[in-house]
């Protein structure tokens, strides 16, 4: 199985606003950068999507190590947060609806496809492709012409 090394981020102008993920993956000497955004969603969904996109970009199951400056991201697939929400109807353990089940289960799915370790790191603290990550997920939330976040608003209240 290949090794692949993905960084991952995601943002807001303004939460909720227009927001935009950038992921860098390395596989050997081989680097690949992928962007995209939404004119009005949220920080979370796009920290999560930034994920999404560079799993989706693997074309056979692969062994990835994801980095991710998002706690949120990270805690919800290594302890198992987002596979307990999601065997709860997508409820947290107080009964609260669990938010963005849609983009929690896509993840889920690939995860089942690729095996992922992620893993966090401090962000805005100089390691290069997180940095990279970030001016490629503010570059495209600045992009005129952004289609709306499909998901966003279905499990109100934000995040």
């Amino acid at each position: 199985m290949k090794h692949v090394t993905m960084y991952t981020d995601g943002g807001c102008l303004n939460n909720p606003g227009p927001g935009g993920y950038g992921v860098v993956l390395i596989y050997n000497s081989h680097r690949r950068e992928l962007s995209g955004g939404f004119r009005l969603t949220t920080n979370n969904r796009m920290e999560i999507y930034a994920a999404i996109a560079g799993l989706e970009a693997l074309k056979e199951p692969c062994r990835v190590t994801l980095f991710s400056d998002s706690q949120y991201v990270v805690n919800a697939i290594e302890k198992g947060w987002a596979r307990k929400w999601r065997t709860r109807n997508w409820r947290r353990p107080d009964g609260a609806k669990a938010l963005n089940p849609d983009l929690w289960e896509r993840l889920l799915k690939l995860c089942e496809i690729h095996e992922v370790e992620f893993r966090w790191i401090r962000g805005h603290a100089g390691q290069e492709e997180n940095e990279r990550c970030d001016e490629l997920a503010k570059a495209a939330a600045l992009q005129p012409g952004q289609p709306v976040d499909p998901g966003y608003g279905k499990d109100l209240p934000l995040d």
